[in-house]
């Protein structure tokens, strides 16, 4: 073989790693296997590599005694919501924001208390000290960090909402909340409803 065939054989080689890399890193919603996982390993970070490993289906019988309503896992640290419909035909596994930090990340059992497709948003108080040049309401659309869709849980002021700004998911990036993109959240409120029970670990 000509050494022009083999550096166009290796620029295909490469390009179709590389191609293979993204689309898995681009494929949020689908858990990814051991042998995906270790194909990218040598292209990403560290700390993506850990998040990649942990991105996976999990099994709803460890964290909760039934399916009543319905039931959603976020897992803060590979940054992933799990849902579980009540008759177990439905499983979604979607890559999410996470807090900034651990004082403002809030573990624990809550539940879907309210679901409003167009919200609107106010910084909480606490919010307001730390960014006082923050607006202090901002209506439904393109500019509202809260996206297309909102679940309010029972704690107050923490949501699951969607985002515009999709540079967010699968970082350390919101003041508590937990974000997905905008298509997933919209999926996502049309499976729970009020009482879904929820569970951040």
């Amino acid at each position: 073989m000509s050494q022009d065939s083999l550096d166009k054989l290796n620029r295909r080689t490469f390009l179709g790693t590389s191609l293979a890399a993204s689309s898995l890193l681009a494929a949020p919603a689908l858990a990814q296997t051991d042998a995906e996982t270790t194909e990218i390993e040598e292209e990403v970070t560290e700390t993506v590599r850990r998040n990649i490993s942990s991105f996976r289906s999990l099994q709803w019988q460890p964290y909760f005694s039934s399916l009543n309503k319905g039931a959603v896992l976020v897992d803060t640290t590979s940054r992933a919501l799990h849902f579980w419909s009540e008759d177990q035909t439905v499983y979604k596994l979607y890559p999410t924001s996470v807090p900034l930090t651990d004082d403002l990340t809030r573990l624990g059992r809550t539940s879907v208390i309210r679901k409003v497709e167009g919200p609107s948003w106010a910084p909480t108080p606490s919010m307001k000290v730390r960014n006082p040049e923050w607006p202090d309401f901002i209506p439904p659309g393109p500019a509202n960090p809260l996206g297309t869709h909102a679940l309010y849980l029972s704690w107050k002021y923490y949501r699951i909402h969607g985002t515009h700004d999709t540079r967010k998911i699968g970082r350390r990036s919101s003041n508590g909340c937990i974000g997905l993109y905008n298509e997933h959240i919209a999926e996502l409120f049309e499976l729970t409803k009020n009482g879904t029970q929820v569970l951040l670990i």
